[in-house]
Formats: structure tokens, sequence, C-alpha cells
């Protein structure tokens, strides 16, 4: 696994984003939506018992059983602040816990789904660009606004219309405003506390879906 220069610092916030080889859509379907969502989860903890593909085996009981077990006495690598999957690329927003665990676990996810495509897709070789982007979070004006732009990427994308992006599944835009309420997966207390409901997040990131998709359009000519 390579190393990143300089390392990802424990206990800071970062924007990850990865993009599939040359932009193909490697999220065709809601089972493929879910499969990366599943191996987030379980790699987001420090040592999984096991490898995805050998839960995947289990029985139904033997999976209950052990993802308990994770959720009460498993120490977790990373933890997710938010998220959003797309059709050829990711967005998190995830603080690191431990030395190493971040380029660990995205090594592990991208790994591990690769292989599920491949298979699926009678292919073989890299998913994935090769070195994901990670960009410190600074401030709370920036995480707030980072977590805006992911919960607002498939809008800006063309992916769906700004009032469709309640309905978007893959992004923990709704567990943020309390439609996915059961989803484990995502700490909203960070963000949610800079906040005095819900509904006011629900405002602060709508306000912005239409200039973040004019930016999207002219993004190529002002990043690099």
């Amino acid at each position: 696994m390579p190393y990143r220069k300089p390392p990802l610092v424990t206990h800071e916030i970062y924007h990850v984003f990865n993009r599939s080889i040359a932009k193909q859509p490697i999220f065709l379907n809601t089972r493929d939506y879910q499969r990366v969502l599943e191996t987030i989860n379980f790699y987001r903890y420090q040592k999984p018992p096991v490898r995805l593909s050998h839960f995947k085996r289990l029985s139904t009981s033997q999976k209950d059983k052990l993802l308990k077990d994770l959720s009460k006495t498993g120490e977790l690598g990373v933890e997710i602040l938010a998220y959003c999957i797309m059709p050829n690329h990711f967005h998190l927003l995830v603080k690191q816990l431990n030395e190493n665990s971040l380029s660990r676990f995205v090594s592990n996810f991208q790994n591990s789904y690769s292989k599920y495509f491949n298979i699926k897709t009678d292919r073989s070789g890299s998913v994935f660009q090769s070195m994901f982007k990670a960009v410190r979070i600074e401030t709370d004006e920036q995480l707030l606004h980072v977590s805006r732009y992911i919960h607002l990427n498939p809008v800006s994308s063309s992916v769906i219309r700004v009032a469709d992006l309640k309905n978007y599944q893959w992004s923990s835009f709704r567990k943020y405003i309390d439609i996915d309420s059961n989803s484990e997966l995502v700490k909203t207390k960070l963000i949610l506390n800079h906040f005095k409901s819900r509904s006011e997040y629900e405002k602060f990131v709508f306000d912005q879906a239409d200039y973040q998709k004019e930016l999207e359009k002219i993004k190529h000519l002002i990043l690099e």
C-alpha cells in the first residue's frame, strides 16, 4: 500500500475522493451501491475479524452476530462524517482515528469493491485511480462547506435534479435531515452541532444548490 507524503494526521478530518479509471461507471445498479456502502461500513473498523468476502458467505444469523459484536467492541479506524457515492466516483468526509488507519481503510474498501466489480463484469486490473485524494479540513467553516459540497454532488454533476436530492439514496444527506434515521454508518453530531435544527442544515445545503451546479460547469477552467 503506497503511503502519502506527508502522511495523514491522526484525529484530523479529511475530504477523501477518488474516481474510476477513465471515469467509467463502476456503480451500475442498486446492488453495486449497496455493496460499496456495505464495504465502507465493514472496513471502517480497525481490525475486522474476517475479510468481507468471507463475511458475505456467512449465514444471516452469523452476519448479524458479527456486526453486533463489532458495533459493541470493535475499534473504529475511521469515523465517517458524510459521504456520497456517484456512478464513477465517491466523496467521503472522514476522521482518522489511528495512525495510517485512513489509508488502510480506503485501500481495503477499494480493493474489496474492485474484486467484486471485476468478477461481476469479467474484467481484470485496477478499478479506481491509483492514489486517492485527501484534503485536510482546517476550519469549522471548511468542514460545513465540504459537507454541503458532498451532499450536493448528485445535483452539481447533473445526475439528479435539485428537487430529487432528498430521494437520492447513496449519500448521507438523508441521514442529516432525518429521513434515513436508521443508518449507523455516519456520525452527524459534529456538523449538526453548528445548526439549530436539521431543517436549518437542510436549508444551508439547498441555498447553495444552483450556485454549485453552475460552478461545476467551469471547474475544469479554475482547478488543476
